[in-house]
């Protein structure tokens, strides 16, 4: 079959040099074969060099005895156990600082944000101050801070403060009555079921409606239903469930739940500093929308507190939203400071375990794979969620 001469000079002329698009692809395969070779050598060169020097590769070494002790993990843990074990009761440890000032530094930062904008001079110029002086201390001098304050200036356990009965705040940290005998595992996937279900709520949204309920209230229905059950489950789970108080046994307490210095200190250092910048993203956000809508609130007989809440904040959040992802990565990331403080998260426990392993290459991967899952995880629900409150063109 044959082409007119026409014909066959536009098909060449596709896929000739000149095309813009093809030499866009060249260039950019030239570029992904360039990388591919650079990284094969890396990697080459680093397994002969370990080789020439005896030194084993491999994630071999997760299944051996860890061999030692962690002051605190939110799982059973001992010596005994492996590697893996140990690496998963940083990652929770970092998991659960994380979680907990993401919430805390939400609530603290929006409150300051608030109080800047308010019409109380005095007010807005302590939010300004705290804003100001938080922002411009490093987090890691303000962790020694809230960590020297706590072992040194609380008195001892004998000399334990005792702010309501059966709570004491020492050097020891903050103990309080807990529930003993809790079955872990049941205990955890009741949590992660909470956590699912409040994901799926945020993101879906007013598609998570139904035609005989609003959606808050469906949604408020829905958790009380979910923590119902998580909360039915857990006790029915676990037979050997009680109250423990704790009581002063030589020189520490036994019972109940202690929340450690090195725990306290970090997550006191990761909410009020990060709350500083979240004010700020809150505040931008609000004076972002226009002040027309304020004076259309009030002309409709709202209260500015009703104003803020019902029209500024749900348009602000379009501008809010995306500098408040980058803020709740920060804080994950900022949490490895920890090692600094002796607090075990997922850094600490790997450094004790490539110093005595000599996996360094391995032990870095882990940190840096368990850091990008978590902080892609955050991405992915708070990107769903911007889509879902973002304005759809028609």
């Amino acid at each position: 079959m044959t082409f007119p001469a026409n014909r066959r000079s536009s098909h060449f002329a596709r896929w000739s040099w000149r095309n813009a698009r093809v030499r866009a692809w060249i260039y950019q395969l030239a570029m992904l074969l360039g990388i591919g070779l650079l990284v094969y050598w890396l990697v080459d060169n680093t397994l002969v060099n370990l080789a020439a020097r005896n030194i084993s590769t491999g994630f071999g070494f997760l299944e051996r005895e860890a061999g030692f002790a962690i002051s605190e993990s939110p799982i059973a843990y001992r010596p005994a156990d492996s590697y893996a074990r140990a690496l998963w009761v940083g990652i929770l440890n970092t998991l659960k600082v994380a979680a907990l000032g993401v919430v805390l530094a939400t609530l603290l930062g929006s409150l300051i944000g608030i109080a800047r904008l308010s019409g109380n001079r005095l007010l807005a110029a302590v939010a300004t101050a705290y804003i100001e002086v938080m922002r411009n201390i490093p987090l890691l001098l303000q962790l020694f801070f809230w960590y020297a304050l706590i072992t040194q200036s609380l008195p001892s356990p004998r000399l334990a403060l005792e702010p309501m009965s059966g709570v004491f705040l020492s050097n020891r940290g903050l103990t309080v009555p807990w529930f003993s005998g809790v079955n872990g595992s049941v205990f955890w996937l009741a949590l992660l079921v909470i956590v699912l279900y409040l994901i799926v709520a945020v993101c879906l949204g007013r598609k998570a409606k139904t035609a005989y309920l609003p959606g808050k209230v469906t949604a408020l229905m829905g958790l009380v239903f979910v923590l119902a059950v998580s909360f039915a489950t857990t006790i029915t789970l676990s037979p050997g469930l009680h109250l423990s108080v704790p009581e002063l046994k030589g020189f520490n307490f036994v019972g109940g739940a202690t929340l450690s210095p090195e725990f306290t200190a970090l997550l006191l250092g990761l909410v009020l500093y990060t709350a500083a910048f979240v004010a700020e993203v809150v505040r931008s956000g609000i004076q972002s929308v226009g002040a027309g809508q304020w004076q259309a609130g009030r002309a409709l007989g709202l209260r500015d507190g009703q104003v803020l809440r019902r029209i500024i904040i749900p348009q602000a959040l379009r501008v809010i939203v995306p500098p408040m992802t980058s803020q709740y990565l920060n804080l994950t990331k900022n949490s490895s400071l920890a090692v600094a403080i002796g607090y075990p998260d997922i850094v600490s426990i790997a450094n004790t375990t490539l110093n005595q392993t000599g996996q360094a290459i391995e032990g870095v991967l882990i940190i840096m794979a368990a850091y990008l899952t978590v902080s892609l995880s955050i991405s992915a629900v708070m990107n769903l969620y911007n889509r879902r409150i973002a304005l759809k063109e028609r």
